[in-house]
């Protein structure tokens, strides 16, 4: 059965559904609904709902959850998500899965609550000290909401490693029907790390400080090779109407959406334009971008920052097609008519971007 939500709640109830009973977070808009769907509805699963009295509280007792095998999430945006940055290094470095959700606003500093694509750089790159990386999906609908989510606890388990859902302000007020999968709730693997006590076995120990450099560096390793798997197994992205395109454009969330009607409008003007949207942010689909150019002469990436997928997106075609951006700042969104314009302009380019001669 389908049911009208808002992104928030959709990602609230998917969490519970997937078997997590947990929630520590602390208030900050355009994210605040989360907080409260999953304020009612915990304490009716007998889960556990609290507000923290900040957000470094917030990530800390997310790792104390972590840490005893529970599924447990938090919640925040942006300045919220830096404050949680240090907890989020704690946990990739003591490998404990967990759901992060980054609701994303404008930036930088306080910014404004209007939505924004500006914490790339941040989700993507671990956003705090260390060699580490978080999984990072990115969900463009209502729909994507709720069914990442509950993707996101599974991967975290499978890898032991934090997740981040990255969402932005429209994606989190917006809403749209959703339907939620039935199927068993939760993870049913034995987490025979965890710290449940040691009454019968040996002890188990958490832990991310290593003294000994020559400890630390073989964690290290252990923990590149672990992410070197997830860019093998876990890139993902959604193509539409690439076969034949001439300009290729890249976008994620919510500037997917209409970027797509940018295509489809270039389309019936004659150019030929196609979409490339990755979903995985970390690991980026590298292989699946440049396996769709096909036979295109440039691509167009766009989004609601100053371009930070941009580099990405250059590293993964490498030189085989000129690559250009059009972006939107502060909270400003970029319209399907203008996303059209670019794509219009870059079709009347040579392949060294120079303007063709009729």
């Amino acid at each position: 059965m389908k049911m009208l939500m808002k992104g928030n709640e959709a990602i609230g109830e998917a969490a519970i559904r997937a078997g997590c009973h947990s929630f520590f977070g602390y208030p900050i808009t355009p994210q605040t609904e989360l907080s409260e769907y999953l304020a009612k509805r915990l304490p009716q699963v007998g889960g556990v709902f609290l507000q923290a009295e900040s957000e470094v509280a917030a990530i800390n007792m997310v790792y104390g959850a972590a840490g005893a095998g529970a599924r447990v999430m938090t919640s925040s945006s942006g300045p919220g998500i830096s404050l949680k940055a240090e907890g989020i290094s704690y946990l990739a470095g003591s490998e404990l899965p967990c759901v992060i959700v980054n609701i994303m606003r404008g930036g930088p500093g306080l910014g404004s609550i209007q939505p924004s694509q500006s914490d790339y750089f941040q989700a993507t790159r671990g956003g705090g000290h260390g060699d580490y990386r978080v999984i990072v999906l990115a969900p463009a609908t209502v729909q994507e909401m709720a069914d990442l989510t509950a993707d996101a606890f599974d991967l975290a388990d499978r890898y032991r490693n934090p997740v981040l859902v990255l969402g932005d302000g429209i994606l989190g007020q917006m809403m749209e029907a959703v339907e939620f999968k039935p199927g068993e709730a939760g993870n049913t693997a034995a987490k025979n790390w965890a710290t449940t006590g040691c009454r019968g076995r040996e002890r188990n120990i958490i832990n991310s400080l290593y003294l000994a450099p020559e400890r630390l560096e073989q964690h290290n390793r252990k923990l590149q090779e672990k992410y070197k798997l997830i860019e093998k197994r876990e890139p993902r992205a959604e193509t539409y109407l690439t076969g034949d395109a001439e300009i290729i454009v890249v976008a994620f969330g919510t500037a997917s959406r209409i970027a797509r009607t940018a295509v489809d409008n270039a389309r019936t003007r004659g150019v030929r334009a196609g979409l490339i949207r990755p979903i995985t942010l970390w690991p980026f689909p590298e292989l699946l971008v440049r396996e769709a150019l096909g036979e295109s002469r440039a691509v167009l990436t766009v989004e609601m920052n100053a371009g930070q997928m941009l580099d990405d997106v250059r590293l993964a075609v490498n030189g085989l097609r000129p690559v250009f951006f059009y972006g939107r700042t502060g909270g400003m969104v970029p319209g399907a008519a203008e996303i059209l314009h670019q794509i219009v302009r870059i079709g009347g380019m040579n392949c060294d971007g120079q303007v063709r001669q009729a």
